[in-house]
């Protein structure tokens, strides 16, 4: 029973830590930026004929970037979808077999260390199941990063190619040769997917399948509307490049005005298993009464559960969406 408590309890507050530092999904401000376009596109043929005002495209655009995001919601939960935001292989096999190697591991070493099969058990299941998935979803935050930070660099190479006279195509080639990784190489499979006969819709919907930025959504619908309903192409993607330039500025100042109330709290919600654990080291005779008895189980027990309340609502009030 003590065994298990400690395990319950140690999982309940790492659970909660990595919660609150882990940032929230896609929100709904893509929606409101997708207004500074200022164009839109009907998933409806009928209407699109119809619908030229700016208030209608608005309206338009918005109810299609909703749509996206309910499906790019579902296409993110599954691994294949994770491995390709990550830019690894889509080996579901391998991934399962890496992870099977990984829990042996965690559960040898946890229970050579701790002498104790339940522990050894949730060691494996930490490091076979937890650890994977948080390196595929480390690597797939940076790579869709360095991407943002480098596409508003692309837009204007795009904006200056069309305003010279080069076709879209030539200037999707520029981009994919000037520009580093991991931009450029999935310019590169965008270029690549257009040679074999692919529309340039097409190709960006694979390519917002690999990378699942909203910077690049817009992009894409960008284009979407100017294959459709016609208008100056340089013009709407100066325009883009504005807005994301504005919404790269608008993360910098957040993250800024928010960096004080994001190290408290991760101070205030590490500190209480932080403190257990060096007790557990100096001292362990004198804390190890709070595991054997009833009594002290039953305090470690409201502990856990008000310290999981307390960091949920440190994470609602420092999770600024942008």
């Amino acid at each position: 029973m003590t065994i298990i408590l400690i395990a319950l309890l140690s999982f309940v507050v790492l659970a909660s830590l990595g919660y609150v530092l882990t940032g929230g999904g896609a929100s709904e401000v893509a929606v409101k930026r997708a207004q500074a376009i200022g164009v839109g596109v009907s998933a409806n043929p009928k209407r699109q004929k119809q619908s030229r005002t700016p208030e209608e495209r608005r309206k338009q655009i918005m109810e299609q970037l909703k749509e996206a995001e309910k499906r790019d919601r579902k296409e993110r939960l599954t691994l294949r979808a994770r491995m390709l935001h990550a830019g690894l292989t889509p080996d579901v096999t391998r991934f399962w077999i890496w992870s099977v190697v990984a829990g042996l591991v965690g559960l040898v070493v946890v229970f050579l260390v701790s002498r104790n099969l339940f522990i050894g058990l949730g060691g494996a299941f930490a490091f076979g199941y937890g650890l994977p998935r948080w390196v595929l979803s480390f690597l797939a935050k940076g790579r869709v990063k360095k991407f943002t930070l480098l596409f508003p660099d692309a837009m204007d190479i795009l904006v200056r190619g069309i305003k010279s006279g080069l076709p879209v195509n030539d200037g999707l080639k520029i981009i994919s040769r000037e520009l580093s990784a991991p931009l450029g190489p999935e310019f590169q499979r965008l270029v690549e997917n257009v040679g074999i006969g692919m529309s340039l819709e097409q190709a960006l919907d694979k390519m917002c399948e690999r990378m699942p930025a909203p910077e690049l959504r817009f992009f894409s619908i960008v284009i979407a509307i100017q294959s459709r309903t016609g208008g100056n192409l340089a013009e709407a993607l100066g325009n883009l490049s504005t807005v994301l330039r504005a919404r790269r500025m608008m993360r910098e100042k957040i993250k800024a005005l928010s960096s004080e109330a994001l190290a408290s709290a991760g101070i205030i919600g590490s500190l209480p298993p932080a403190v257990g654990a060096l007790i557990f080291i100096t001292r362990p005779d004198y804390i190890m009464i709070m595991f054997t008895d009833l009594r002290g189980q039953m305090l470690l027990l409201g502990g856990a559960v008000w310290m999981l309340l307390g960091i949920l609502s440190m994470r609602k009030m420092i999770n600024f969406k942008f």
